[in-house]
């Protein structure tokens, strides 16, 4: 999604839990929870938010040129048009229903627009701070943020090959989803490997880059990816991805699950006897001693 400086993701909200990166620019983001606690906050490139099922939220593009983001719900049946928005419920809910839920008369709400706005345009939010502190008024604040600073956050795990940043809940407590950022390094390489309790989604940022997974049964397929391509890989499926072209290949794996959880290759081999593994493959006693004993997550070619 797209937002110009001053555009607005109107008042929504969803029966599904909303995880998202931003690509670009910068945002406003705004929430209540359901004991009426508020969060307002401002996200830069590489941060994230996660607002859970039903927390009422919206997002507004800052100066000087907006934002772009991606949104990921928690449920692949998903369905914009079934969003619940503040303007299409007030315009079919009657004049004389609100004036009797808010205690005002009928004509506060003469100029509540026709339908949905869905997105539109409008002058910049004010001051931060001055926002933070009117909405937490009477009620506070919510007591663990909907907000992730993942651009300022440092790598889990670094190599020759690249970096790679996890992100579940045990570093951002409130998300029911777990990601890893990955960057590759050109002919670097995201190690043989396989998640065992949820199935993979992907988002290719930037870069180009190759993918190979195994499906069992001596079958296996490669696809190549680049800029705005989604991958999915089924759970358990063993695979690995290369960067195929002469920059930094930048990519997001998403997990409907609120633990990352992966199992390397290299390192089942690494802790399993030698000698087993040696009758198994033929590979030598002195190559497998040499295995990192933990996992590289991205490796050189």
């Amino acid at each position: 999604m797209r937002l110009t400086a001053g555009g607005v993701r109107e008042l929504h909200w969803h029966v599904e839990a909303e995880w998202a990166i931003m690509l670009y620019g910068s945002a406003r983001i705004t929430a209540v929870d359901q004991e009426g606690r508020s969060f307002v906050s401002d996200v830069s490139r590489g941060d994230l938010w996660l607002f859970p099922p039903g927390v009422p939220h919206s997002i507004q593009g800052l100066g000087p040129d907006g934002c772009k983001f991606l949104l990921v719900f928690d449920d692949g049946s998903f369905d914009e048009f079934h969003t619940f928005l503040i303007t299409d419920w007030l315009s079919h809910t009657p004049k004389e229903v609100l004036a009797k839920n808010f205690d005002v008369p009928q004509s506060t709400f003469d100029a509540v627009p026709k339908k949905e706005l869905f997105i539109f345009q409008t002058v910049l939010p004010g001051d931060l701070h001055a926002e933070q502190t009117e909405a937490a008024k009477g009620t506070g604040t919510v007591p663990k943020r909907f907000d992730f600073k993942a651009s300022a956050m440092k790598p889990t795990k670094v190599t020759r090959g690249g970096e790679v940043k996890i992100i579940d809940s045990k570093t951002f407590p409130v998300t029911p989803i777990s990601a890893a950022i990955v960057t590759l390094k050109p002919g670097g390489l995201r190690e043989l490997h396989w998640h065992p309790n949820a199935d993979e989604w992907q988002y290719y940022i930037t870069g180009k880059g190759r993918m190979t997974v195994f499906a069992a049964g001596s079958t296996a397929r490669t696809m190549d990816f680049e800029e705005g391509d989604v991958g999915y890989i089924p759970i358990s499926n063993p695979h690995y991805i290369e960067n195929t072209g002469d920059s930094d290949l930048v990519f997001i794996e998403m997990f409907k699950s609120s633990e990352y959880q992966d199992i390397s290759l290299a390192e089942w081999m690494a802790h399993t006897p030698h000698l087993l593994v040696n009758q198994h493959l033929g590979v030598t006693i002195s190559m497998l001693d040499s295995i990192p004993k933990e996992e590289a997550v991205v490796t050189p070619l």
